[in-house]
């Protein structure tokens, strides 16, 4: 990437549980200056945080929010559900949104967790409803969003959208895209640390 110190860092969310060591991974995003948008994993443990309802975790999370130091927690409360560049016309978020209903008005449940939209116009996930379209490839703009949650063996490219997931937890790729030049750089995974339960790196939750 070749950052230079007017460069920002935005990561795009589910930091946490993707992985071994939650807790390195906010600490390596805080100690480098980085921003994140949050993740549907984010969202869920924040919740938790707030109602302390153990029901309502995953078994991922149990052994995250052991990890998680005060500054971790401090790092992922500063999370805002997107991030908006008006001078790119650009906007980052980790799910995306529902092509119809204006952006900014789309709940947290829908941008962090949105993978397809149904005949109803309503969110859903991919293994939900795989037969129904990406919302990404229904999106019209005028702006342009940047994208994870949605693991693709590529770079999703829609003419208004970008999905950069490449399942890098699953042994795919870690992709970034630098802008405003919208340029792809990769790197391979040192090894797959989920195994996705289809057996594909297009799963996702």
């Amino acid at each position: 990437l070749r950052l230079e110190k007017q460069d920002i860092i935005m990561f795009l969310g589910d930091l946490v549980n993707r992985g071994p060591d939650s807790h390195q991974v906010v600490k390596m995003a805080r100690e480098i200056g980085a921003f994140s948008v949050m993740g549907n994993h984010e969202h869920r443990l924040l919740k938790w945080r707030q109602r302390r309802r153990d029901e309502e975790l995953k078994e991922c999370d149990f052994s995250t929010i052991q990890q998680l130091t005060p500054k971790d927690w401090e790092f992922l409360e500063k999370m805002q559900i997107w991030h908006h560049l008006p001078e790119l016309e650009t906007i980052l978020v980790h799910g995306g949104f529902l092509p119809d209903v204006p952006w900014k008005k789309q709940p947290v449940e829908v941008v962090t967790r949105i993978q397809m939209v149904d005949d109803n116009g309503f969110a859903q996930k991919r293994a939900r409803a795989p037969l129904c379209p990406h919302w990404s490839a229904l999106w019209r703009g005028p702006k342009f969003v940047l994208f994870g949650h949605t693991p693709f063996p590529e770079v999703q490219r829609e003419p208004f959208a970008w999905g950069i997931d490449t399942g890098c937890v699953y042994g795919g790729h870690l992709t970034a895209c630098i802008l405003p030049e919208r340029r792809l750089v990769q790197v391979v995974a040192g090894e797959p640390y989920i195994f996705p339960k289809t057996g594909s790196v297009a799963a996702g939750d």
